[in-house]
């Protein structure tokens, strides 16, 4: 399934709204609810190429040239077309799997928020002779959203899925598992780790962001202050 908006606009949809997609045969633009969506990438469908063609004659030109392979992650039977094999280095059953390998497998994050990115831009220039590090996972072996080696300092910036079950309780489960994962990690390394609530962030707001930037930067100032 080829989806024509990013996850993030993805969350902020409607269960029963429509989301664009591109067929993966002919390229036409066709439509499913998003509800659909998620079950596709999540995996919880039997036929995990639900909606992935716009008709039934683009499902039986997939089906008389695909190739089965296994899933990278899971090791799930799969079919992809060749050009879907060209295209990328890893193939998976579903975005679970697609997701839980590369964050195992990244050193530096892949998907990020606008929030994310605003925060850096303005950490950046407030504080451009401190070495500051973003979505990186070699300090503990897991990536941290805003790490400052000088200080011993980390920031998560916790989303709407660290708190709710959006895609299960099974997938909350495994977050929280991490996030408990990480604390005692930078506990072990001496790192002051603050966890910043952003889940009522539904969508960017600068105002809103703004709020953040300044919790983030009165804990900096704090700790250069103390040294």
């Amino acid at each position: 399934m080829k989806m024509l908006i990013d996850f993030d606009e993805l969350k902020n949809k409607k269960s029963r709204e429509i989301i664009p997609l591109e067929c993966l045969v002919c390229g036409k633009t066709h439509y499913r609810t998003k509800n659909l969506v998620l079950r596709v990438l999540n995996g919880n469908l039997k036929n995990t190429n639900k909606g992935s063609y716009c008709s039934q004659l683009c499902n039986k030109k997939h089906k008389n040239n695909s190739i089965k392979l296994n899933c990278d992650y899971c090791g799930k039977s799969i079919e992809k077309l060749p050009s879907e094999i060209k295209n990328y280095k890893n193939h998976f059953c579903g975005h679970s799997c697609s997701a839980v390998f590369n964050n195992t497998n990244k050193s530096f994050g892949i998907r990020r928020s606008k929030l994310e990115t605003y925060l850096e831009e303005c950490l950046r220039g407030l504080y451009p002779k401190l070495e500051i590090h973003f979505n990186r996972k070699d300090t503990i072996n897991s990536e941290l959203d805003i790490y400052i080696p000088s200080l011993k300092l980390a920031f998560e910036l916790n989303g709407i899925f660290h708190y709710e079950p959006i895609f299960g309780e099974e997938k909350l489960k495994n977050i929280k598992n991490n996030d408990n994962r990480k604390f005692q990690a930078c506990l072990e390394k001496q790192i002051e780790l603050c966890i910043i609530d952003v889940s009522r962030q539904k969508y960017f707001k600068k105002k809103q962001s703004e709020e953040y930037l300044n919790i983030i930067t009165s804990l900096i100032n704090a700790k250069v202050a103390d040294k």
